[in-house]
């Protein structure tokens, strides 16, 4: 069904851009890609076929193709190290396969099909009125469920161009603005934050912003539009079902909860615990390993999330996770709250928040706040900042300075990981 449809796409775009790499100045036509993967000898039908950046988004687009043309198992990865080691049986219908990121537990094996990727695509493109005329602009992984169903499948299914940059430094994206031509550009928080403290988004020609992966600071997007006139529109997803939510406003939030409507083709609702619910056509088929609960969370169209949330007609308030909800003395306290306004800070340059047991029982946890910052800043001034911005009951017991905490490549900082980290600093 996959390359049936990428035969439809070639015959109607057939001379037209698909891909321009911006850094090597190489221009790609539909044609051309047809071309290349016509040298690309065969792969074993219903074979598990893991694919990878590390060769470039060239390649990545092209293997994609091979897989579908050849019947094969795509399982995109952002190294080259296998993560299948021995190949499962799979469901007939399976063509696709979606590590999670983990950061909140281990990592799950979700498997699509043609017909739920394809309804993702269609979500999405009509969602955010995606437009040819306004290139993707990859600086998100390929490999990641974002960047493949917001990057690739618009491009093969759609015919919507991509340029390629080798990373997402203010200078790889001064080359694809030089370009000449309205940009859309999906990314993560920490990118938005970065180009927009280097001055690279006055006067960029950046047509859509589109932010998701992790939550988008509320002061980040006003800053942003108030210095450039640029609106950042919030995009809520999960890999196991695709798009949820969208902003789609022009202007920016003034709720940091808000997370957008519900999506085209997405039906949202809330169980008694005030867990978002997710039916949709792009609900994968279910968790490759039987072990996780899968069986009541995800399948038949449905993905029960552990996002806690409000649904006002179509809009979605995102009230923290039942996972990450820190309990002080019976209030829950949602860790993002806690980094929101630390990311305020001018000198905070990322952060993670999580509750650990406390010594004082009626207490129940004490947060933590692991934050990366520039050099000088000492305890005393985060503890001021915050006490201007959260309530007493909110405040972190403790700050652990920590020059190594960094985004991983879908922008997420995992909390489980840094927790454990913490403990083991305890010890």
């Amino acid at each position: 069904m996959l390359y049936k449809l990428w035969q439809q796409t070639l015959k109607t775009h057939h001379n037209a851009l698909a891909v321009h790499d911006a850094a090597a100045g190489l221009r790609h036509r539909f044609s051309d890609l047809q071309g290349a993967l016509d040298q690309l000898p065969p792969l074993i039908p219903r074979s598990i076929h893991e694919i990878s950046n590390q060769n470039g988004g060239l390649n990545f687009i092209l293997q994609t193709l091979r897989s579908w043309r050849d019947d094969a198992v795509i399982c995109p990865v952002e190294n080259a190290s296998p993560s299948l080691s021995t190949p499962p049986s799979l469901p007939a219908e399976v063509c696709h396969l979606k590590l999670t990121s983990g950061s909140t537990g281990e990592p799950q094996c979700v498997m699509f099909t043609a017909r739920q990727l394809v309804a993702d695509a269609d979500n999405i493109r009509i969602s955010m009125q995606l437009n040819a005329s306004n290139p993707n602009l990859a600086v998100i992984s390929l490999a990641h469920s974002y960047g493949f169903s917001n990057l690739v499948l618009p491009l093969l299914l759609h015919g919507h161009p991509l340029i390629l940059v080798p990373d997402a430094l203010p200078s790889s994206l001064r080359l694809a603005f030089e370009l000449g031509c309205g940009l859309t550009l999906p990314a993560v928080p920490a990118m938005w934050r970065a180009w927009h403290r280097s001055g690279l988004l006055h006067d960029s020609p950046i047509s859509l912003a589109i932010s998701a992966g992790a939550p988008l600071p509320i002061e980040l997007e006003q800053a942003v539009y108030e210095e450039c006139g640029l609106k950042i529109h919030n995009f809520y997803g999960s890999s196991e079902c695709g798009g949820i939510a969208y902003d789609d406003s022009n202007m920016p939030r003034n709720d940091a909860s808000f997370a957008g409507r519900a999506m085209h083709g997405v039906s949202l609702s809330c169980t008694e615990e005030g867990i978002i619910t997710v039916r949709s056509a792009a609900v994968g088929l279910g968790y490759l390993s039987s072990e996780k609960d899968g069986a009541t969370t995800l399948g038949k169209a449905q993905f029960i999330t552990s996002d806690l949330a409000e649904i006002v007609d179509d809009k979605v308030f995102l009230r923290g996770r039942m996972s990450d909800a820190i309990n002080i003395a019976g209030r829950k306290l949602n860790p993002s709250d806690v980094e929101a306004a630390l990311l305020t800070h001018p000198e905070v340059k990322h952060c993670v928040v999580f509750g650990v047991p406390s010594a004082d029982t009626t207490r129940c946890e004490e947060t933590i706040a692991c934050i990366q910052v520039a050099d000088g800043v000492i305890e005393d001034q985060l503890a001021e900042w915050l006490g201007d911005r959260l309530a007493l009951w909110q405040m972190p017991r403790r700050y652990w300075l920590c020059q190594g905490l960094q985004p991983d490549v879908r922008g997420k900082i995992s909390r489980r990981e840094w927790k454990d980290k913490w403990f083991k600093l305890q010890e």
